[in-house]
């Protein structure tokens, strides 16, 4: 017996890193899984990878701050698994510039898919376990971005802190009606989501060489070192699990001791 046996799981951005970890190790516990993400070949391929080694799973495509897009896969999701029950708000992007230099453009665009992504991910998941009348629980992707700002990654932090924001809206909201919301903050997390960022901090003259960014972001992590995406996983089954169920509105940090609250 898995810990989310029949638990039925749609997780967005799960076509690559935290997403696709996360997916993999919660169909191995029995949950029939979700792949959503904007690239849909990607997610056919961890779709594959599931169904291969036994699990259940289906590949989804849509833009998460689209809404008519988000609703359609939850209903194809709905008609595959037959129900929802837990939904991972994950997909989100990061584009670093300077403080000084952010533009309107930059900041709307990082805003649209991890502020208004994540809210769409709320309403629209929590319309369809309000009308399974079995609750449910709602998980948002945070970081330690959603604790404390970074010149460099201005909009980015500010989106981060709206999710911690739109996790206690939700958990206060839908509480009524047996929908917990909760998220987790990790760190440093080595995923291709770094690699683009290393390559955009040395393009914009903040670091120099190529991991030196990761490198120095990692430096005052008491665990010593950056994660992997299974060290989220325990977190993220947790969350997913019947062992939350007096838990709503936390925001989990899971950083490897980088922030101390």
């Amino acid at each position: 017996m898995g810990r989310l046996d029949q638990k039925r799981v749609l997780i967005t951005g799960a076509g690559s890193g935290i997403g696709a970890g996360f997916a993999t190790a919660m169909a191995n516990e029995g949950a029939t899984i979700g792949i959503l993400d904007l690239n849909l070949e990607a997610a056919q391929k961890v779709a594959d990878q599931i169904v291969s080694d036994g699990g259940s799973a289906i590949a989804l495509a849509a833009d998460v701050a689209d809404r008519s897009q988000i609703a359609a896969a939850i209903q194809k999701f709905v008609a595959f698994a037959s129900g929802l029950d837990v939904i991972f708000n994950n997909a989100g992007f990061n584009k670093p510039m300077p403080l000084l230099e952010v533009t309107e453009e930059n900041f709307n665009a990082i805003m649209r898919v991890n502020g208004l992504g994540v809210l769409i991910g709320i309403q629209e998941a929590a319309k369809v376990m309000i009308s399974q009348g079995t609750g449910g629980k709602i998980i948002n992707t945070s970081s330690v971005a959603g604790r404390q700002g970074y010149p460099d990654f201005a909009p980015y932090s500010a989106s981060k802190f709206a999710v911690n924001a739109l996790t206690q809206a939700a958990a206060r909201g839908l509480a009524e009606y047996g929908i917990t919301c909760n998220s987790f903050s990790p760190g440093v997390v080595d995923t291709p989501l770094w690699v683009t960022l290393d390559k955009d901090l040395i393009e914009m003259g903040a670091t120099k060489n190529p991991g030196q960014a990761i490198d120095e972001f990692s430096a005052d992590i008491l665990i010593g070192r950056p994660a992997l995406a299974q060290d989220l996983v325990g977190t993220a089954i947790f969350l997913a699990s019947g062992d939350s169920d007096y838990m709503t509105g936390q925001t989990i940090m899971i950083d490897g001791g980088k922030v101390l609250l």
